[in-house]
């Protein structure tokens, strides 16, 4: 006999109802700005009541800052390599990697972040005065360090990190470019690979160290 589904827990429910509307607001956001979204499109878009919207986040600034917050979370992740690897090659190629594969995975979370600094960040200054710089002076901690030991050129870390960030976030926010020079269709898995050697590549070269393949 075929097993029934387990019922999900109280636990379980609010996480996928946070998950499903963490989604749609990342997708929201992405479009019409902080401004333009309404939480009434951000259930209509999650397929929940509005009132499941507050129950979670009760107002549209502290879903909006959940947002922005998952995204940087995913970019740290990204760079916990850093931390631990030998050198640039091996943590700046590592970082590539991850941050290309969340533009591909999160293009609209990338949108959302773009747009936000771009204005000023008006709703987030705090957390770029903070959170940002405190793990942007961490990496380039790591990256003066790889330079102190010979293993790159010395350059200033602080516009490497500018760089790795234009670059890979590039894939998500202008997207819509990158399918059009594709003859208007998004990018496939091997392209997707030949683009993230590329970069690597370009990289790791322009900074004196050896991709490792």
């Amino acid at each position: 006999m075929p097993q029934t589904a387990r019922p999900l827990s109280k636990k379980e429910i609010r996480q996928e109802n946070e998950r499903v509307i963490l989604d749609a607001a990342e997708k929201v956001f992405a479009e019409a700005g902080f401004g333009g979204a309404t939480m009434q499109l951000i259930a209509d878009v999650a397929g929940l009541p509005k009132a499941n919207l507050h129950y979670y986040f009760p107002t549209k600034e502290s879903l909006y800052r959940q947002v922005v917050q998952s995204i940087f979370q995913n970019w740290l992740k990204a760079a916990d390599i850093f931390d631990d690897a030998p050198g640039p090659s091996e943590g700046i190629g590592a970082y590539i990697d991850a941050k290309m594969e969340i533009s591909r995975r999160h293009p609209a979370g990338s949108k959302v972040w773009a747009s936000e600094v771009m204005h000023r960040a008006p709703v987030i200054q705090d957390y770029l005065e903070t959170t940002l710089v405190e793990w942007t002076e961490g990496r380039m901690n790591v990256i003066q360090r790889w330079i102190n030991e010979g293993k790159m050129d010395p350059i200033d870390p602080r516009h490497l990190l500018y760089m790795l960030w234009a670059t890979t976030q590039h894939y998500a926010d202008f997207g819509h470019q990158i399918e059009t020079l594709n003859n208007g269709t998004p990018l496939s898995q091997e392209q997707w690979e030949a683009a993230k050697s590329s970069v690597k590549s370009i990289i790791l070269k322009g900074i004196g160290a050896v991709d490792p393949g």
